[in-house]
């Protein structure tokens, strides 16, 4: 069989992102081409960009968005904000893209894939780790994480059936609480416009909450999260779900709908109200709107935070693992 491999723009990557014609699985919102390239223009890692699409003739069979440096590989994106990456694929090509991208790679000199943030459905752990340890190359994987994510039921009520006896009790006892300080809402807003100007609300709450998050937004982060957000927003993805007393915001989610689930990405609160635990409300209110649109799974993405699994998430290991070619 006759394959090539070219390096695409990120432009490139877009357009086949939204040819309906190919079959492409673009796994999670952090391989997609807008997710890439604002992380990308904004964190300007000092790498050679490998944007490489493998065809068989004229048929793309996969695109392997990395970063090389000094000999080695990495995804497009870094851990600390993409909470999965992976190759993308046509399903069923696995083997053949894997055996010309290795090519590809030994031919420009690249001597260890270092791949971060990998689940266990991920290409890399189900095809590329094995097809490497046939070849005779070192392999290492190691669990560096976990993922928590929930089935959706089609009723809320079927979700509150899902929770322990004690949960089900603890959210209904605190929706309840909530409720009766009258003037409460919860809205979700998706429009481009609307979600820029409800950053700094959210910002002001995502630091407020926790100090670890107000460490953690420096200068480039804020301005990679107010670009990222424009920009997924723009592309229809990108939601903000805001919990509201008398319309003051007291609590606030970031997440992402595609392809059926929910990506909760980050949230905040206001520490004056945490004795009404509107944190953990603004997840199940999220939960809730979820359900009602017809979604069918909602991920709590990495980390183990105690709230994910008291709102049912089952936890799912994510993976780092390095390969050396010979």
């Amino acid at each position: 069989m006759s394959y090539t491999v070219t390096q695409e723009s990120f432009t490139g990557l877009n357009s086949y992102w939204t040819d309906s014609g190919n079959r492409l699985k673009w796994g999670s919102v952090f391989v997609l081409p807008p997710w890439l390239e604002v992380w990308w223009r904004e964190f300007q890692p000092g790498a050679e960009l490998y944007l490489a699409v493998v065809r068989q003739q004229s048929d793309i069979i996969g695109i392997a968005p990395l970063q090389l440096k000094e000999g080695k590989a990495f995804f497009v994106g870094s851990a600390d904000v993409c909470d999965y990456m992976d190759f993308v694929i046509v399903p069923g090509r696995e083997e053949d893209f894997f055996d010309v991208l290795l090519d590809d790679l030994r031919k420009k000199g690249i001597k260890t894939l270092d791949l971060r943030s990998l689940r266990p459905d991920s290409t890399v752990v189900s095809s590329l780790v094995g097809m490497a340890r046939n070849r005779g190359y070192d392999v290492s994987c190691q669990p560096a994480d976990v993922s928590v994510e929930l089935d959706l039921p089609p009723a809320w009520d079927d979700y509150l059936g899902m929770l322990t006896t004690k949960q089900r009790h603890e959210v209904r006892r605190k929706l309840r609480r909530l409720g009766e300080m009258g003037g409460v809402d919860y809205r979700v807003v998706e429009d481009r416009a609307v979600v820029r100007e409800v950053m700094d609300d959210f910002l002001k709450l995502f630091t407020e909450s926790r100090e670890d998050k107000a460490a953690f937004l420096t200068e480039r982060m804020e301005s990679f999260f107010r670009a990222m957000a424009e920009v997924m927003a723009e592309v229809k993805l990108l939601k903000v779900g805001i919990l509201e007393l008398e319309a003051v915001p007291l609590a606030m989610v970031t997440y992402f709908d595609y392809n059926g689930s929910i990506y909760l990405y980050n949230s905040g609160y206001s520490p004056e109200y945490r004795y009404l635990s509107v944190g953990l409300l603004s997840k199940a209110l999220c939960i809730k709107d979820s359900i009602s649109k017809g979604k069918n799974r909602f991920d709590f993405l990495k980390g183990a935070e105690v709230y994910k699994y008291h709102l049912g998430g089952k936890e799912i290991p994510l993976y780092n693992c390095q390969i050396i070619i010979k």
